[in-house]
């Protein structure tokens, strides 16, 4: 382990020079590669750091201890600084190992997000739109960017299907455990006798893939330009502005009406288009090279039953990892953090057990 850490602690020095040459900054994209390395560097020096300076303070209890004669109250003294120490040691090696294991190569892209009505008509569109909303605080507690491409309305303001793009720092790495089947149990306010029913929505999550990492074919193309009508998501233009792109090889069709401007509706479609292929490129790549791994907590499949929400008993949850907390309304106002970090952490000790059957 420390042989990786010393590498990596000697590639973030190497980075640093770099950066500090005047040609970095006449490159901005060569600049901001160099500085996202640096930023998934820079805790695995720090920790290394710490690890060191707690080694040098067991190291040195140990020491004076020796040196101390028979002074039993110093002796005591010194033992409790050196069980510190080590189990700093302890702490800070865990962290690193977590560190150094292989990151996810989206883990740094922005988000293409789609949420669709399940089961249970009215009600689950309405839970679709309550899903859409907590996504939407989650992004603005973030500082995240959050643009609606397509959504599909219902008379009730819930939601059939809604396509929306999250741009921000560290999306992908904590967006993508919300991938798969999302259920709420409540009263509908439309029900009299009170009783509970069950609605589901299904949750996608793919990672917004760039031209370099998958290269659409003009010829695959066909784009269609109408004329938005209906509820169609935010600012809904009135001019024939709205775009729809089909990937003819598939027979994948994506719209989008939510800008006045028809070179941005494509754009966006576009983005949403190349996302959904690359994850299926991405999809059969890994299940050619290793068969259908689990990726994540859990398959993150739609198919699977991953959250439930709880209105009677004010509680969410996550069945992947057996979490239950009874906050539920602070959840659906985009308080995700404590699900999510638990869920991160669940991933982490998975992939640390799978590491060390491999050994």
């Amino acid at each position: 382990m420390f042989e990786s850490v010393e590498t990596a602690v000697a590639r973030l020095a190497e980075l640093e020079r770099a950066l500090c040459a005047p040609e970095a900054a006449a490159d901005p994209k060569r600049f901001a590669a160099l500085m996202r390395e640096v930023k998934r560097l820079r805790p695995i020096a720090d920790a290394f750091s710490a690890y060191r300076a707690a080694e040098a303070d067991r190291d040195a209890a140990q020491a004076l201890a020796k040196e101390s004669g028979a002074d039993r109250a110093l002796h005591e003294l010194l033992a409790q600084e050196q069980a510190a120490a080590e189990a700093r040691c302890a702490e800070l090696s865990q962290r690193l190992r977590v560190l150094l294991l292989p990151r996810d190569e989206n883990d740094d892209k922005n988000v293409v997000m789609e949420i669709r009505a399940g089961a249970g008509g009215d009600e689950a569109a309405l839970f679709a739109a309550r899903l859409f909303r907590m996504y939407t605080m989650y992004a603005q507690a973030h500082s995240w960017g959050l643009e609606v491409v397509s959504a599909s309305e219902t008379q009730l303001g819930g939601l059939k299907e809604i396509s929306f793009l999250v741009e921000g720092e560290g999306a992908y790495s904590r967006l993508k455990f919300e991938s798969g089947v999302h259920r709420v149990q409540r009263v509908p306010e439309t029900e009299s006798g009170g009783r509970i029913h069950t609605s589901t929505a299904t949750v996608a999550v793919l990672p917004e893939a760039e031209e370099v990492d998958f290269a659409l074919d003009p010829a695959d193309l066909q784009i269609d330009v109408f004329r938005s009508s209906g509820a169609g998501g935010q600012k809904v233009n009135k001019t024939s502005s709205a775009i729809r792109v089909t990937h003819l090889p598939t027979g994948m069709v994506v719209e989008c009406q939510d800008e006045r401007s028809q070179y941005r509706n494509k754009d966006k479609a576009l983005a949403v288009l190349r996302a959904r292929l690359y994850e299926i490129e991405r999809k059969k790549q890994e299940a050619e090279i290793a068969g259908e791994r689990r990726a994540q907590v859990g398959t993150g499949d739609r198919s699977e039953r991953i959250r439930t929400y709880n209105f009677p008993q004010g509680r969410v949850t996550d069945h992947r990892i057996g979490l239950t907390l009874y906050k539920l309304e602070a959840v659906l106002d985009g308080d995700l953090d404590e699900i999510l970090d638990a869920l991160l952490a669940a991933d982490a000790a998975r992939k640390l057990e799978a590491a060390g059957a491999e050994k």
